[in-house]
């Protein structure tokens, strides 16, 4: 694995690449962003937000996904993979909001998790994008750039290698690393043909000689 210099080095080499980096998924406040996020397991953000775009602007808050039947509202989200779980899901959330937490999104990571649907990456997002909590939330962009660049080992768990990140990175940086990573991992170097020949990191790679671009 390689050492903290070279890995905020590398950080700031993706920066330099994607200096907007933020997250794509639409939302316009906490609870928005929570259902985003949990709709999001295995689905693009791109065809999150195409459901998201009518989804909210028929159900506003928590008591209203649950004012309709569930099979209404898994015609609303059956554009995206998974609906009937997610749909589950989405009401057990809401549920819980208005019986635990007076249908407030909590700002601790421990209650967070409490919420049906909700993981390790969601509520990392949440408490980073929504709160400003320093936070990194490794999803399949953020776990596969920290292996092929070393950051952690090929056999880390999603656990390992969110916590070798946040030993490796200043965590002022964490919250806005999450993002670059993603978008490094989602528009250069993807899983399938990675932008090897135009990248900068190239020299640092261990697993260029994948790339075929």
């Amino acid at each position: 694995m390689i050492s903290k210099k070279k890995a905020n080095t590398m950080i700031n080499m993706m920066t330099d690449l994607f200096p907007d980096a933020h997250c794509e998924l639409n939302f316009s406040n906490e609870f928005e962003l929570t259902i985003a996020v949990l709709l999001s397991a295995q689905t693009t953000d791109k065809s999150v937000n195409k459901t998201t775009d009518s989804l909210f602007k028929k159900y506003k808050t928590p008591q209203d996904y649950l004012d309709v039947l569930p099979s209404e509202l898994e015609d609303d989200i059956r554009r995206i993979g998974l609906y009937r779980t997610k749909a589950k899901n989405v009401r057990a959330l809401c549920d819980m909001l208005i019986n635990d937490y007076n249908g407030i999104v909590p700002n601790h990571f421990d209650d967070l998790i409490r919420l049906p649907g909700v993981g390790r990456k969601t509520a990392n997002v949440v408490l980073s994008v929504a709160f400003g909590v320093p936070r990194i939330a490794v999803d399949t962009h953020v776990e596969r750039i920290s292996k092929r660049l070393k950051f952690t080992r090929k056999k880390d768990s999603v656990l390992e290698v969110e916590e070798r990140l946040m030993y490796l990175i200043p965590e002022e940086k964490w919250s806005h690393t999450h993002h670059v990573m993603i978008f490094f991992g989602r528009y250069h170097c993807t899983a399938k043909n990675p932008q090897c020949k135009t990248c900068p990191l190239f020299d640092m790679c261990t697993d260029k000689v994948k790339g075929k671009n």
